[in-house]
């Protein structure tokens, strides 16, 4: 943080910002949302379903705007992101949050099994970055910042997941793609968390998981923002890259 000249409270980098969460109404969304509404940003809310939950989020971040988009439907993001333009008028930053999670034997996958996740994990991701990209070249010099969450399942073995392991690894690539397509002006990473647990946070295997890590402990909404907000203030010079948010999992 810097100081004001005016004042000797601190100022933030992200003060005045405005950054679009998308999925923000729960979770590990929320929790980036009103992170960077103490850090001083303009946080947009983007929700699907939960809007009962995205009003109280948007609430909380200083009744912060509320834009409701099905990131399935390639239509609508672009849609989303014109309302962006036109109600608020430019784009700083977006958080590649929203995204589906579900356990299905490997043999068991089907068609729409595999369109359910990514859909939402990675054609959203590409879509909603390039409409970010777009918009930020209009309004905001070609300037910003992306960051995709990820998730360890994009590096590690889960027989049960394979289908969401495909998705998350994609977002890597995706965004080391996006990273070189869209430098010098804006930067592009992400942040891949492990063990995050809210409403199962007392469930015995997440428990068992946490514990078997070299930190012993699952990790919180609050962990992955402070990761979110080190990228969104992060040099350019700091681009393409992978933070794994993990209590070392991924050391096993």
């Amino acid at each position: 943080m810097r100081k004001s000249k005016f004042t000797e409270k601190p100022v933030s980098e992200l003060t005045g910002k405005v950054i679009l969460v998308t999925g923000a109404a729960k979770r590990i969304g929320r929790s980036i949302a009103l992170r960077l509404h103490r850090e001083g940003a303009r946080v947009l809310i983007h929700y699907g379903n939960s809007r009962t939950e995205a009003q109280e989020t948007a609430a909380e971040c200083g009744n912060a705007p509320l834009f409701q988009a099905d990131l399935e439907k390639v239509a609508e993001i672009e849609q989303l992101f014109a309302s962006i333009e036109q109600q608020v008028g430019r784009l700083d930053g977006l958080v590649n949050n929203a995204a589906r999670f579900t356990k299905i034997p490997v043999l068991e996958v089907s068609e729409a099994d595999w369109d359910f996740i990514h859909s939402v994990n990675l054609k959203a991701y590409f879509f909603c970055s390039q409409q970010a990209a777009l918009l930020m070249q209009r309004t905001a010099g070609g300037q910003g910042r992306i960051v995709n969450i990820s998730s360890m399942g994009a590096f590690m073995v889960w027989p049960d997941h394979v289908h969401y392991s495909a998705s998350k690894a994609g977002v890597v690539a995706l965004t080391r793609g996006f990273a070189k397509a869209l430098a010098p002006g804006i930067s592009v990473n992400s942040v891949a968390p492990g063990v995050i647990p809210f409403q199962e946070k007392d469930d015995p295997a997440i428990i068992a998981l946490a514990r078997s890590t070299p930190a012993r402990q699952p990790g919180t909404g609050e962990d992955i923002a402070d990761a979110v907000v080190y990228f969104l203030k992060a040099s350019r010079f700091v681009t393409g890259q992978v933070l794994q948010v993990d209590g070392g999992m991924g050391l096993r």
